[in-house]
């Protein structure tokens, strides 16, 4: 599938569509709404994996697609993008905590349309085309989400670069806690 322009603009774009997306779910809910825990852990969890993941990259993640190397190793032996299972988490945990099933509706097709459609077929064109060999096999072993068979416990350790860590995810982790924060705090207003 090529995404060419709308992939470009989706990928650049990304966090301002998922900051549209919070607003939306921050706003649709009632005063008053219950907290469900499963919805803090699948948050937590979603944060956690997307730590794992940018500190396992090795570089900083900015608005346009570059790779230096194929990552294979850490959260990317279990699946090609952790980053965004991480962010597939957090989102369907904003929308436990909403307790709408509408949220969960709205959400799929944001994460649809964004991800699956448009920003990870624009990446993995990015690197078929930087690493046609090994990504090629790199996608027979492992899925874009979840694995297609169990790596092997030493692919699951890899590099690991706290401060690549720290400067990728340090807005990510702050629009993370303050949206839960947010939508927890939604019980009184």
């Amino acid at each position: 599938m090529n995404v060419g322009r709308a992939g470009s603009l989706a990928f650049k774009f990304r966090g301002g569509v998922w900051t549209l997306f919070f607003l939306l779910v921050l706003f649709s809910m009632r005063p008053g709404t219950p907290v469900h825990a499963t919805g803090l852990a699948a948050v937590a969890l979603g944060q956690g994996i997307r730590f794992w993941a940018a500190g396992s990259i090795g570089q900083y993640r900015g608005e346009t697609v570059g790779a230096a190397t194929l990552v294979t190793w850490g959260p990317y032996a279990l699946a090609r993008n952790p980053l965004y299972l991480g962010n597939a988490l957090i989102g369907t945990g904003w929308c436990a905590l909403t307790g709408k099933p509408m949220a969960f509706v709205i959400f799929l097709v944001v994460f649809i349309t964004l991800y699956v459609l448009l920003v990870i077929p624009y990446e993995e064109g990015y690197l078929k085309k930087r690493f046609p060999g090994e990504f090629a096999r790199y996608s027979e072993r492992v899925g874009r989400f979840f694995p297609l068979r169990a790596p092997s416990p030493a692919r699951l350790k890899g590099p690991f670069d706290w401060g690549v860590l720290w400067k990728s995810e340090r807005h990510s982790l702050w629009v993370t806690l303050i949206g839960t924060l947010l939508l927890l705090s939604r019980r009184w207003w």
